[in-house]
């Protein structure tokens, strides 16, 4: 069958997120080309940066840009994401390639980069009914993810332009503290399972093993799958939180997002459920082969996915102040607050039960 209907779609501008055309155009003309843009859409799923689908001299490119409203950090800075793209896809291809970059937050009112359209097929928490996929595609994807998580943290990352991403040593210590404090500084009110699993992973946190690059935000759908066949990964995106690190933690980030059925119905609803339906892997399935591939031992499990569901509670928490905030309008984000109540619980259960799979 043809996929192509099933491919990642953008839609009109959000309100109070648009991007001043005639600007934009000017600038193009002068840095890619002297060709039109035409319009310029938004992809509407994202949670982070703003991702925006222009349309020029009849080819389609993306945007992206922080979200209004943020006060700068790592996670929000373009074009260190862009830069990173630059330096990663001659190692790693399955990066988009970058077209430009600009500094000049005067253009759009915000750094932005510019990159090629990767077309394909993105998941997210249900699949498409038109999309023939059963046990076994599910399975087949399962795996494809892992290896491509496996892939990254082989590739190396002692050339310009990455080895000067992160500082390696003490990774873990600094994560554990520095999500902590993104905690603090994003919190509305209390929710006490977060707090006692803040003391938790403070207190049995690892020590910092071997380095390579962590995409730090692995999940579902930021891989873009081949439109012809959609157990194959074609790209990766979103890498504005990647870095040089413990790449536990980054299996520890898929874990956070590796919903399976039997967890808690509102993050099931977060738009990441996908690996809920019969067929996936488990949480401990993901361990096991991602141990396989990269020959490395993941340590506690338990640790692991606690680590990665505090790590997307806090995520989620900061996009809920910005919402309490004024800042953006997305309805999405009106009952974060909940999803991060559920959140804390399960990794409440998870070091509870000394389990990461089979948890209700």
């Amino acid at each position: 069958m043809s996929y192509e209907s099933l491919l990642d779609s953008a839609a009109p501008v959000r309100d109070g997120e648009s991007i001043p055309l005639d600007a934009l155009h000017a600038w193009w003309e002068t840095v890619i080309g002297h060709v039109t843009v035409v319009d310029v859409e938004q992809f509407p799923r994202g949670f982070s940066n703003l991702t925006y689908l222009v349309r020029a001299g009849g080819d389609e490119f993306v945007l992206r840009r922080p979200p209004f409203g943020v006060k700068g950090g790592v996670a929000h800075d373009v074009l260190r994401e862009g830069r990173l793209l630059q330096a990663l896809r001659p190692a790693y291809p399955r990066v988009p390639a970058v077209v430009a970059l600009c500094e000049d937050a005067g253009v759009i009112g915000a750094p932005f980069f510019v990159m090629e359209r990767m077309r394909g097929l993105i998941v997210r928490e249900t699949l498409p009914p038109s999309l023939s996929f059963g046990a076994s595609q599910l399975r087949a994807l399962s795996a494809a993810a892992v290896e491509t998580l496996a892939g990254l943290h082989a590739v190396h990352w002692r050339v310009p332009g990455l080895e000067s991403l992160g500082k390696p040593d003490g990774y873990v210590e600094r994560q554990v503290a520095g999500w902590s404090k993104r905690w603090e500084a994003a919190r509305t009110g209390d929710v006490p399972d977060v707090e006692r699993v803040i003391s938790w992973l403070a207190a049995n946190a690892p020590a910092t093993g071997d380095a390579t690059i962590v995409h730090n935000d692995f999940k579902f759908d930021n891989l873009v799958l081949d439109p012809a066949d959609p157990t194959r990964v074609r790209a990766v995106l979103d890498w504005e939180m990647a870095t040089i690190g413990d790449p536990r933690l980054d299996l520890a980030t898929t874990l956070g997002y590796w919903i399976e059925a039997d967890d808690p119905s509102r993050l099931l609803r977060l738009g990441i459920g996908v690996t809920s339906l019969p067929g996936n892997w488990t949480r401990e399935q993901v361990v096991a082969a991602w141990e396989s591939a990269t020959k490395r031992s993941a340590g506690d499990p338990v640790w692991l996915f606690v680590f990665g569901l505090f790590k997307v509670a806090v995520i989620a928490q900061q996009i809920y102040a910005r919402f309490v905030a004024g800042h953006t309008k997305d309805p999405r984000f009106a009952r974060l607050d909940m999803a991060v109540a559920s959140l804390g619980g399960l990794a409440a259960r998870a070091i509870a039960a000394n389990r990461i799979s089979a948890l209700a």
